[in-house]
């Protein structure tokens, strides 16, 4: 009967902890491994028989184990970072006869779907505790995260949560939205989300390469593909970006002949260098984004139907800044920050009537055009404060070029000389920095100074 039990208590061992999901070790009081299972030794790719009495810290990457069983002070739901996921560990002292023996580990959540959900959530804190220490130190990097994306509102909220749900996959997303609402901001949230953040994030402006380069920019070639070939040939953006994001900004705007091509790509997952012979298998996500009505191009034959299905699996519509006025005041007063912060200039805050404008205008360029207008000021401003007359003319409604009446020769000479003035005003005449302000050769200015009497 004996002989039952223990048979019973070994295969209930074995049930529970050799087949379970999770993952399970056990260290003695040194953090010598005693016990592994079965699903912990193929998630770490490691040999069983080969890790006991090893100690837990040459097995398992950030372990504390070996801190748990020396100091008897259990560890809940501790986040750990094991190949390029953070996990949930939980670390419990064993005791025999009151003495501390060693400890038990488990890992939940290893790679399931259900933890690549979780996993973005979690990596979206830990980017938002980075952004804001990254705040204190004054560093302001070229990569953003969705914290870079500044706003409350409903808008942008919605936005967020819905790029907080398809980063875990490996769907295509395409950002569709005006000039200057910050699609590339998006697109770099989505791929810091996601399972390949540690993997190549490249940028292809489709718009930007010429046509005739577009093919060996996108592809690579082979050395003596062509005449000014490179020797040793040239990687393209898809070999680039294997295993991560390749994002294909403006893709409105490419030419039928590389859409084709990106399409056959796509759907073979295959590519074939110019001058090369063999084809080269990648991996990448894409992220597309455009300014331009793409089911129109499709109508007027100027963009493929069949790449459009391709790239929109799931579409992601930025909502312009006329349609979030609520961010307005908090958008302007985070860039003044960031631009003071650049060029260290003391100007701390705006005058009540220029957000007050700010919240009338209608900005057609966007948080692009916003912060032009607020770098604009604070080079123009001699105080803490922007005031409404170092705001561009254009966003000044009562302003001359409104009243003025007569030819456009005269409406321009009018603006040009008023412009002048305001520039003098502001550098209290000195000429070298009115030429820098309005990006004017000095022999020009004093042309203009001379013409206009000033």
């Amino acid at each position: 009967m004996l002989f039952m039990k223990e048979h019973y208590r070994d295969e209930i061992f074995e049930t529970v902890f050799e087949n379970a999901y999770h993952c399970f070790v056990v260290v003695d009081a040194q953090g010598l491994i005693t016990y592994m299972n079965n699903t912990y030794c193929d998630f770490l790719e490691v040999d069983k028989t080969k890790v006991i009495g090893m100690h837990v810290t040459d097995v398992i990457e950030n372990s504390r184990m070996h801190i748990v069983a020396a100091t008897g002070k259990e560890e809940i739901a501790d986040l750990q970072y094991i190949r390029e996921n953070h996990m949930i560990a939980n670390r419990i002292p064993v005791r025999s006869n009151g003495k501390l023996v060693g400890a038990v580990g488990t890992v939940l959540f290893r790679d399931t779907k259900e933890w690549m959900k979780m996993n973005s959530h979690i990596k979206d804190l830990l980017l938002e505790l980075e952004h804001y220490r990254s705040q204190l130190n004054d560093q302001y990097g070229t990569t953003y995260s969705l914290h870079d994306i500044v706003g409350s509102s409903t808008q942008i909220n919605d936005i967020k949560a819905k790029i907080k749900k398809v980063s875990p996959g490996d769907v295509s997303v395409l950002l569709r939205g005006e000039s200057g609402t910050g699609k590339e901001l998006f697109a770099h949230s989505i791929h810091h989300l996601s399972e390949r953040h540690t993997k190549p994030f490249i940028k292809v402006n489709c718009a930007a390469i010429p046509e005739h380069l577009l093919e060996s920019e996108l592809f690579g070639y082979k050395e003596g593909a062509f005449t000014g070939a490179k020797k040793g040939g040239k990687l393209g953006k898809f070999q680039l970006a294997n295993g991560g994001t390749l994002f294909l900004d403006e893709i409105g705007d490419m030419p039928l002949s590389a859409q084709v091509k990106i399409l056959r790509v796509l759907q073979e997952g295959e590519v074939e260098a110019v001058g090369g012979i063999d084809s080269q298998k990648v991996d990448v996500r894409i992220i597309a984004a455009t300014n331009q009505p793409l089911e129109r191009l499709i109508e007027e034959q100027r963009f493929r139907e069949d790449l459009f299905y391709r790239i929109n699996v799931v579409q992601l519509q930025i909502p312009s800044l006329r349609e979030r006025p609520d961010d307005i005041r908090v958008l302007s007063k985070y860039m003044l920050h960031k631009i003071t912060t650049r060029t260290g200039k003391r100007v701390i805050d705006f005058d009540a009537e220029v957000i007050t404008r700010f919240m009338e205008h209608h900005w057609p360029g966007n948080i692009r055009e916003l912060e032009n207008v607020i770098e604009s000021a604070v080079h123009l401003t001699n105080t803490e404060m922007i005031k409404f007359e170092d705001i561009p003319d254009y966003l000044q409604p009562d302003s001359y070029v409104s009243e003025q009446d007569g030819t456009l020769k005269e409406v321009v000479e009018t603006a040009e000389k008023k412009a002048i003035q305001r520039a003098l005003k502001k550098a209290n005449g000195d000429k070298l920095q009115v030429a820098k302000i309005l990006a004017l050769g000095k022999s020009s200015l004093y042309e203009k100074i001379k013409k206009y009497k000033l």
